[in-house]
């Protein structure tokens, strides 16, 4: 019995002693395997940290509304006799537009002018007589006054006229014409529109912070969608002196030159100020920065060299302060300087301390037209 005991006693301890070896050569070369298992290097496009002035740019969004812009209407009642406008043409000032109804008024004019002929008669006369001492001089201001009074009905009887033949306060094209012929106008009736589109204005505004370098003549680029392959430039002309309570805002209105006539009051239009420089900037492709809730990084390239001369590369995240963007590049203002090497493609694949080896491929072009703010 007690040579049995033995025998299970050691078979158990060898079984023991052969599952914590078994368990403790496992994890060695799990370890082990894990120690020599590195991912393969990410091929990676790279672009160097660059130090360079930029243009700064007030980017904004604005609309286009006209220098000159009326809907002419009538001043008095009346019905439409003749209608001396095509819709959509181009007028000068003092072209007739509408003709309202006037044979009573002229009428009236005939006898008012008639008037003033007489009175004009009996004027001459009393001063004539006044002058040889043959009549007092209170005749010669009754004959005055009731000269006077003829001349003002002449007067009053044109001005009514002329308020019934409508005409162009100023040069611009017509709209849409609204009345009709023979139709019964009402004082303020809509007739036509008149807008003169040889010049616009801009009307956009800008926050409070950039208005210490804002200024009456800045240059304003401005671009529509009407026409996306074409630039405007506008000038400032007014910045408003206050500042709006609710929003913070400046507004700022420019002065824009049409002389095609192909901008059109109430285009929606997006703005560009140069601004002064602010001098040298870090400055990397705009695609080489990470923007995330956690703060705006970039993947840096490091280099390590081995005993045998060769490279191995690897990418470290770091974080950075971003400024401005500007056709296509990111100003970077802190975190990394002039010559640093960074991803500028590939950064989906990576980790920070991932290995990466550096691709012949140049980074991603600069588009054409950047897509807007």
């Amino acid at each position: 019995m007690k040579r049995w005991l033995i025998i299970v006693g050691g078979a158990l301890a060898l079984l023991v002693f052969l599952f914590v070896g078994f368990n403790a050569f496992r994890s060695f070369m799990i370890a082990r395997f894990f120690a020599n298992n590195k991912p393969p290097a990410v091929s990676v496009s790279v672009a160097n940290a660059t130090s360079e002035v930029l243009p700064r740019l007030l980017l904004g969004i604005g609309d286009l509304a006209a220098v000159h812009q009326v809907d002419v209407t009538t001043d008095v009642n009346g019905r439409v006799t003749d209608i001396l406008f095509t819709p959509g043409s181009r007028v000068k000032a003092g072209d007739p537009l509408i003709q309202i109804f006037d044979a009573p008024d002229q009428s009236d004019l005939a006898s008012f002018k008639a008037q003033t002929l007489a009175a004009s008669l009996a004027l001459d006369r009393a001063k004539a007589l006044a002058a040889k001492q043959f009549g007092p001089q209170a005749t010669v201001d009754q004959a005055q006054a009731a000269y006077d009074q003829a001349n003002a009905a002449v007067a009053k009887t044109e001005a009514i006229i002329s308020q019934k033949r409508i005409k162009a306060p100023f040069d611009g094209d017509l709209g849409v014409r609204k009345v009709e012929l023979g139709q019964y106008l009402s004082a303020g009736t809509q007739i036509v529109s008149l807008t003169d589109l040889s010049k616009l204005y801009l009307n956009f505004t800008a926050t409070e912070k950039v208005r210490a370098v804002l200024d009456v003549g800045q240059t304003v680029r401005v671009a529509v969608d009407a026409y996306p392959n074409r630039a405007f430039d506008a000038k400032i002309t007014t910045i408003e002196p206050q500042i709006s309570a609710d929003t913070r805002n400046v507004r700022i209105q420019a002065t824009l030159e049409n002389p095609d006539r192909i901008l059109q009051p109430g285009m929606f239009a997006t703005t560009k100020v140069e601004l002064p420089s602010e001098g040298a900037v870090i400055t990397v492709p705009e695609t080489a920065v990470d923007y995330t809730l956690y703060g705006d990084s970039v993947y840096l390239i490091e280099e390590t060299k081995a005993e045998d001369g060769t490279s191995s590369f690897k990418a470290t995240r770091t974080f950075v302060k971003t400024g401005d963007r500007v056709n296509g590049k990111a100003v970077i203002q802190s975190g990394i300087k002039a010559g640093d090497r960074v991803v500028a493609a590939g950064q989906l694949k990576l980790q920070s301390g991932s290995a990466v080896t550096i691709s012949a491929d140049p980074p991603p072009p600069v588009p054409a037209q950047p897509p807007r703010n």
